[in-house]
């Protein structure tokens, strides 16, 4: 599958699932589509304050299979997946960059700036079109649209 019908299915695949999803006050966080060795498999991260139950991922898989289904989106044999992103949970949506604010995050660039594509900090928040992050140099502005991947990246303490 190339690139652009990836894409293209996963915005489907958001675009139908979102509204179901978050009429069961939930958060739909990311879609993956992706060839493993035990075939095409489809996954859907959701979150909610607390936290999600597998009864939570049981239900949502059900109701998006059933849409899915009913849709005929995709035309072969895959496997669904619904989970919680865990620790390191992307952020995708510009509100997420306000809302985990004080976390420490990961961010891959598309484009090198000041001579580096990918930055680990602390976050500072999102003032108009930038992310700041708090980094050891100081804290840097990172135009939002030049963002290629960014999460979560706690720090784990024993």
């Amino acid at each position: 599958m190339h690139a652009v019908e990836r894409e293209k299915l996963i915005r489907e695949v958001w675009e139908l699932a979102e509204p179901v999803i978050m009429a069961r006050g939930l958060e739909l966080v990311e879609v993956e589509w992706q060839r493993e060795p035990r075939g095409w498999v489809l996954r859907i991260y959701i979150d909610k304050p607390g936290g999600v139950t597998l009864g939570d991922c049981v239900k949502i898989s059900e109701v998006v299979g059933d849409l899915l289904d009913a849709r005929d989106l995709i035309h072969h044999s895959y496997h669904l997946e619904v989970s919680s992103p865990g620790l390191e949970r992307p952020l995708r949506k510009k509100e997420d960059f306000d809302r985990f604010a004080g976390d420490r995050i990961k961010v891959i660039l598309k484009e090198p700036l000041s001579g580096r594509k990918t930055f680990t900090g602390l976050l500072r928040g999102l003032e108009g079109e930038e992310v700041l992050i708090e980094v050891a140099e100081g804290v840097i502005r990172i135009p939002y649209g030049a963002i290629k991947k960014a999460r979560l990246k706690p720090e784990i303490q024993f």
